[in-house]
């Protein structure tokens, strides 16, 4: 049984490292000039959701916390790749497996970006609500 569990968690463990590598997949390809210009769009929008620390659903709720996690973000990015053409998406490839090689970079600057701008978000939905229900 012990044996099976480790199976199981190295396979989860490569499909995880897997999925971050196509996700620096996508973010090259960002700033790639052959991507067209929705393909970008899109692969930058599911780059930022990947990476954010904050989920549409949070993780503490019971099976539905890990739902985006599972299926969205896989979906987000396989969905992203098919609009990048291959030979970028080759190319990107061998880029993000460097800095994979190398170690993730650390920015703190954009981690802090994204919580500032999901903060202000958030405020402004509440905002918007409470004038909204309450007028």
């Amino acid at each position: 049984m012990g044996e099976q569990t480790t199976s199981v968690f190295q396979l989860i463990k490569s499909k995880a490292k897997l999925l971050k590598r196509e996700a620096f997949v996508l973010y090259f390809a960002y700033k790639d000039q052959r991507v067209p210009w929705h393909a970008k769009l899109f692969a930058i929008c599911v780059v930022a959701y990947a990476f954010s620390p904050i989920d549409f659903i949070p993780d503490f709720i019971p099976i539905l916390g890990y739902l985006d996690d599972i299926i969205l973000v896989p979906l987000g990015i396989w969905l992203a790749l098919k609009l990048i053409p291959e030979e970028v998406i080759s190319d990107c490839r061998a880029k993000a497996q460097e800095l994979m090689a190398k170690g993730k970079p650390k920015n703190w600057v954009t981690g802090i970006s994204f919580i500032v701008i999901w903060i202000l978000l958030g405020t402004w939905l509440s905002w918007y609500l409470y004038k909204r229900l309450l007028s």
